[in-house]
């Protein structure tokens, strides 16, 4: 009663013993069958006569056959001296004021839910009113094209005269030049749904009166008008109400990716015990579940947390909601001890046969607490919305790092070293890098594809029934052998704006990459997902012969091979400070910027300035890390104003040749990149010691980062850091420290120190994650694991032996490595 802090039976006396906080009040909810009476009938009644905890309700236990008491008590340590509330004649007035307050207070997990950026949509004042014109207008199933403009995405059906038309650029991205809402302007026909995403379940309307996304209770019926009949969607399974009569095959459609991957139509096992159970689906939440049961799968994982649990709770702050070490050990318990995936008792089964109502299923664990902690402050995975399995993934490994200085460091599994080829096209002369990296994406060539000659009839079908606004043909899956994934990912890739140092200008560059060293544990992602014209992540339709058995050794980097020759040690122009800036500058130079890119973010409402700036600050590294800059940045002062041109130093001799520190004057970074590593949550010292030993380079002080732990460094070097912005540029001694203390890792260190766990290239899958659905923005996410020679399929609170785990349509691909023989 001084923290507000929960805690279960088992853990509030060690709360005890920590902190000495000694008052306690106890909460219960129990759930009992109603009594019955003499003709059958439930007796609704509650012995206490209200049910006052804001607790979320088994839904198991919510019919009219169950009823709830809620109980509450303080409780007197170390004595369990109980106290039954409400107690107003033996408590003083500000205990029962604290207590009242707790009882009647909306649950945390509430709260959060009205701080995400979903917030929960109203019926439109205009549903129920809304007066529809017998107009003849019939929308066909598909084949729509705006009728004032060429756009064919992002098409909004006006449900009074079944106009179809387009939206308009808004924040996330969807496109369109804005004539529905022009067409609302001249007729005042306030309510519009998004075509594409009608289904049996409901369709995403908006009002252009009450300016925001509404619900409309008799959709069906004003669909209807228009002849989309979602009722026929519910019974046959078809999309935006339509049946394709011409085609034979409708009646026998093409099983669908969802029922493939969740093994639909097959009697499934369920399965019981530790490393069985299952993660319940807070709404959108399955890339985290899918993700957190393949972590906990690893013995590295488990050994870190679990195995350390009683020391990680013994040393876990006083509110531990909001440690990361706390959370993870609390999930993994869950998931490994089997205290929450246990087999139905013998009477229970029984009792639920008779009643004909089998259907008990583990209840699993919900990771409502790990979701609020893991998420916070991130603008994504703090919403209700669907995610990226593969961001979140890399999200969570970034949260691994800063969390394990000075323990085991879990996440080192999936750490090894990227060797990068660069070779100047017009010179022939290289230059060999080294990256860490945790994840191998793989590219899904579709011309290569082995049933390429039905794609491409697909392809022509399908434009043909578009221009004749008939129904689309039957889609077909492309097949892709997993050696032409391969084989792509060690193709050359372009570098346009390769600075060479050989030329000392920019020149056309081509990048290749190898291992430098193999994982333990390798992470494969198949590139299913592209952009269409409206911004939004779409995913290929793909089949990949993803094999249980990966032989990587022929992918190992060589290094400087004999008869090639190493670009000179140049460093690149150097951007000064603005108030070193040489004023005889021409006016007319200007700088290097993806003008394209600006427009991009400009589109989304941005002032175009603004992008400017945000694409030359991140070095033209692409749109999405630009509007990463812009939010951090908007509240600024001068966010919207012009670019301030800096000038460039000359290229020339590498400053080692000059008798200097490897990096130019004093190295102090650009304000703009410490500022872009700082608004990603990294101290200002750390990353001012990043860019100084990655010559300001953006990319490799992300890796150094997370390669050298802040606290590590700062028991060597924080006074050098702390001096690093009173020195003067030309002091050697200095330079020198700098030099030789924080170097980047090159091919003449030991690479397989104790954060890279080096080995052969030879590996066994044993995990994978699918995803079901047109996007990484909506769909669903299940996993299959094999245990003990078994695949079992995770699909939320469900845990089943799986009878045929669709390893071709993966998406996220495990692998570990085999044991040298």
């Amino acid at each position: 009663m001084n923290t507000f802090l929960g805690f279960g039976r088992e853990h509030v006396e060690r709360h005890y013993r920590k902190t000495g906080q000694s008052v306690y009040m106890l909460l219960k909810r129990h759930v009992k069958e109603k009594a019955t009476g003499a003709a059958g009938g439930a007796i609704s009644r509650r012995r206490n006569g209200r049910v006052f905890l804001d607790l979320e309700l088994n839904r198991d236990f919510n019919g009219d056959e169950y009823e709830c008491e809620d109980e509450a008590k303080l409780v007197i340590f170390p004595d369990h001296f109980e106290i039954p509330l409400p107690n107003i004649e033996e408590l003083p007035a500000l205990v029962t004021i604290a207590c009242d307050a707790v009882l009647n207070a909306a649950s945390a997990y509430k709260k959060q839910e009205s701080d995400s950026w979903d917030e929960e949509i109203q019926v439109s004042k205009h549903a129920r009113s809304l007066r529809q014109q017998d107009n003849g207008v019939r929308i066909p199933p598909s084949g729509w094209k705006c009728q004032k403009c060429e756009m064919r995405e992002n098409l909004w059906l006006n449900l009074t005269d079944g106009a179809v038309l387009c939206g308009k650029w808004f924040f996330d991205g969807a496109g369109g030049n804005g004539h529905a809402l022009d067409h609302y302007k001249d007729t005042n026909f306030p309510l519009a749904v998004k075509l594409d995403n009608i289904t049996a379940d409901g369709a995403d309307i908006y009002s252009f009166d009450e300016e925001e996304a509404v619900l409309d209770p008799h959709i069906s019926e004003h669909l209807q008008h228009f002849g989309i009949d979602m009722l026929q969607m519910q019974q046959n399974g078809t999309e935006n109400g339509h049946l394709n009569t011409d085609n034979t095959e409708s009646v026998r459609p093409r099983v669908s990716e969802w029922e493939v991957i969740q093994e639909s139509g097959m009697k499934l096992k369920a399965v019981y015990g530790s490393g069985f159970t299952g993660i319940k689906n807070l709404g959108n939440s399955c890339y985290l579940g899918t993700t957190m049961q393949v972590l906990f799968s690893i013995p590295e994982f488990q050994r870190a947390y679990v195995g350390n649990l009683q020391r990680i709770y013994d040393y876990s702050p006083l509110d531990p909601t909001t440690d990361f070490s706390t959370q993870m050990a609390k999930l993994g318990h869950g998931l490994l001890s089997g205290l929450y995936s246990k087999p139905p008792m013998k009477s229970e089964l029984i009792e639920q046969v008779m009643r004909e109502e089998y259907k008990h299923q583990p209840k699993g664990i919900s990771p409502k607490m790990f979701k609020a902690m893991v998420s916070k402050g991130h603008p994504e995975f703090s919403s209700n919305r669907q995610q990226d399995a593969h961001e979140f993934f890399l999200h969570l490994i970034n949260l691994v790092e800063r969390n394990s200085a000075g323990s085991e460091n879990p996440s080192d599994v999936f750490r090894y070293l990227v060797e990068e080829r660069v070779q100047c096209c017009q010179t022939q002369k290289v230059c060999y890098n080294q990256k860490v990296d945790y994840l191998m994406q793989l590219p899904a060539p579709i011309e290569a594809a082995s049933n390429r000659e039905e794609l491409i009839a697909y392809e022509a079908k399908r434009r043909e029934a578009e221009e004749n606004m008939r129904a689309p043909p039957e889609p077909v899956r492309a097949r892709i052998p997993f050696t032409a994934c391969l084989q792509a990912f060690t193709e050359p890739e372009n570098v346009p704006d390769f600075w060479s140092s050989a030329l000392q200008a920019k020149s056309a560059g081509v990048k290749t990459s190898r291992f430098a060293s193999f994982p333990e544990y390798l992470v494969v992602q198949i590139k299913k997902f592209t952009f269409g014209v409206d911004w939004v992540p779409k995913k290929l339709d793909l089949s990949i012969d993803v094999p249980d058995f990966l032989d990587l050794s022929r992918l190992r980097g060589t290094g400087l091979q004999a008869g090639e020759e190493e670009l000179p040690d140049l460093t690149p122009p150097i951007v000064l400070p603005e108030d070193t800036r040489d004023d005889s500058m021409n006016s007319s130079d200007s700088p290097d910027i993806d003008e394209s890119a600006a427009m991009q973010l400009a589109e989304m409402g941005f002032p175009l300035e603004a992008c400017r700036k945000a694409v030359y600050y991140t070095g033209n590294m692409g749109p999405e890390m630009a509007f990463n800059w812009i939010i951090a940045h908007m509240e600024e002062p001068d966010f919207a104003e012009p670019l301030a041109l800096p000038s460039f130093m000359e290229a020339g001799p590498s400053m080692a040749s000059l008798g200097l520190a490897a990096t130019p004057l004093d190295n102090q970074p650009p304000e703009e990149s410490i500022a872009i590593l700082t608004s990603m949550g990294f101290p200002r010292h750390h990353t001012v010691q990043a860019l100084k030993a990655t010559n300001n380079n953006l990319e490799r002080a992300l890796d150094w980062i997370f390669t050298h732990p802040e606290e590590e460094e700062e028991e060597a070097s924080d006074d050098l850091l702390d001096m690093s912005d009173i020195m003067e540029p030309n002091d050697n001694t200095f330079s020198n420290a700098n030099t030789n203390s924080h170097s980047t890792l090159s091919p003449d260190q030991d690479a397989s120190g104790p954060r890279i766990k080096d080995g052969p290239g030879r590996y066994e899958l044993f995990a994978f994650i699918s995803h079901m659905g047109a996007s990484t923005m909506s769909g669903r996410y299940v996993c299959h694991i094999k245990k003990e020679g078994r695949w079992v399929i995770f699909n939320d609170h469900k845990v089943c032996l799986s009878e045929r785990p669709p390893k071709d349509l993966g998406y996220i691909y495990f692998y570990r490595r085999l044991s040298s023989c």
